[in-house]
């Protein structure tokens, strides 16, 4: 059993994933826009807005890898819980990165600030050397520990 984060953005998940995967060491492996779906029966027409949202991508690093998509366009008459209710921002979860140093800890810390809002200065706590909580200028709130 794999547990698979899958991020959600407003219009920037192609930016996000680029951003994660040079700050993780990772690769894009997919990466697909709504506008690339095949039409089928029954599906409405796409708004102009959400075609070139992604679909779909996934970020390998190692044998990690975290997906995710852009949400949909708000349309008239649809609740925000459905797939045409616009971004939410994330709520009640935080995104966990273990990391075996201090250094190694630090630099994805300091990433992930560039344009977000620290929660908590990453520094050692009664239980790591090193962590920190900081929500990234994409709106992801992450957690980064440094292995005791």
């Amino acid at each position: 059993m794999q547990f698979i984060p899958y991020l959600n953005f407003d219009g920037n998940c192609a930016e996000a994933m680029a951003s994660y995967a040079k700050l993780f060491g990772g690769q894009i492996v997919h990466q697909s826009t709504f506008g690339e779906m095949p039409p089928h029966e029954g599906m409405p027409p796409l708004p102009e807005s959400a075609k070139n949202r992604v679909m779909h991508a996934m970020l390998q690093v190692g044998s990690q890898s975290i997906m995710a998509s852009d949400t949909m366009p708000a349309m008239p008459g649809q609740g925000a819980e459905g797939c045409g209710g616009g971004y939410q921002k994330p709520q009640g979860l935080w995104v966990s990165i273990s990391v075996e140093s201090v250094a190694e800890g630090k630099r994805v810390f300091d990433g992930l600030t560039q344009g977000g809002q620290v929660a908590m200065p990453f520094e050692a706590t009664f239980w790591s050397p090193g962590f920190g909580m900081v929500t990234d200028r994409f709106g992801t709130p992450w957690m980064v520990n440094v292995a005791a």
